[in-house]
């Protein structure tokens, strides 16, 4: 991939130092598909850590690969945080397409950057002018689209996006309930559902951790206020989401299951969040009923009983399976 000098950037962590500086420019006009640290790269990251950033972009080219979006699609991306998979998008369609990336949250929340920063870095670089970025609760914006209309019996010719994607993104909606009004609401505006989430299973036992970890978390969020901040917030495996995408019209057309990479560490993240003293504390303050405190507790233990059988422990924490499909 050629590169040729255009453009420099500086961002600064909360210690006041860079944290990466570049001039670069990629050209994404040749028919060759970037790789993955290519595309890696488009987003802000600590280059003394770009492993973190990498494998989460080989994670999302490998759910690409089970999606078959097209070249020159419209595609509407729903909670796309910091956009680790909207630059994926934006590579896949193209030139001549679009990709609508839409996310609730405040533009300074996350860290060690911000949406705000995150996006801003990823719209100056070569993909930005193919993604528009969207501060909106997801059903929010799709209720300010226009109905479509058609003669057909589906009506897919005048829906006007080909796709829509929920990637990493349902365990952050505070309902089953909301899921299920998103998925009616995509419907009307969207041919074809793509989600990726996590399965709840674990083809490696070191990654079983990563799934007690999730049910510990959500034992607790479900007795906690409706305005969250956590990541995981409703829990549903693939047949209870699969569940509520027919309720909503939506047919399956293909899932499967795909590993996450070796060095994503998203499953230590959670381990890490579940085990911390602060979690303990939260329970204490959050549940007050003592059988309900009872539980959420007995799952802490037995995510932090299931690291016995790990080796370096914590360190050696995998990442739980993750579930792909395709909805028509």
């Amino acid at each position: 991939m050629p590169l040729f000098p255009t453009f420099c950037h500086e961002f600064w962590s909360n210690t006041s130092h860079p944290v990466v500086s570049y001039t670069v420019r990629l050209d994404f006009s040749m028919s060759t598909q970037p790789d993955a640290g290519t595309l890696a790269r488009l987003s802000l990251h600590d280059p003394a850590h770009f492993g973190i950033q990498h494998s989460q972009t080989i994670h999302r080219l490998a759910l690409l690969q089970h999606w078959n979006i097209a070249a020159d699609s419209k595609v509407l991306e729903l909670g796309c945080g910091q956009g680790d998979c909207t630059t994926v998008l934006a590579d896949a369609v193209g030139e001549r397409g679009k990709v609508v990336a839409v996310d609730p949250a405040d533009l300074d929340y996350g860290a060690p950057y911000t949406l705000g920063q995150a996006q801003g870095h990823i719209s100056q670089g070569p993909l930005g002018s193919r993604i528009t970025w969207v501060q909106q609760p997801p059903l929010d914006y799709l209720s300010s689209l226009q109905p479509s209309s058609s003669t057909s019996p589906t009506g897919d010719e005048s829906k006007p996006f080909d796709a829509t994607v929920l990637a990493h993104s349902l365990w952050y909606f505070s309902s089953p309930s909301l899921i299920l009004s998103t998925f009616s609401a995509i419907k009307q505006h969207s041919k074809r559902l793509l989600l990726a989430e996590w399965s709840l299973e674990a083809a490696h036992p070191s990654a079983q951790p990563h799934v007690l970890a999730a049910l510990t978390q959500a034992s607790l969020e479900c007795r906690k206020p409706k305005d969250s901040d956590s990541n995981v917030r409703t829990v549903l495996g693939p047949k209870r989401l699969t569940e509520l995408a027919v309720a909503a019209g939506w047919k399956l057309e293909s899932e499967t299951r795909v590993q996450a990479p070796e060095d994503m560490l998203d499953g230590q993240w959670e381990v890490s969040a579940c085990l911390d003293s602060s979690f303990e504390e939260e329970v204490e303050e959050q549940v007050k009923d003592g059988r309900e405190r009872a539980v959420v507790l007995a799952l802490r233990d037995a995510c932090e009983a299931s690291l016995k059988g790990i080796e370096r422990g914590q360190k050696g924490v995998k990442t739980m399976d993750v579930w792909v499909a395709k909805f028509v």
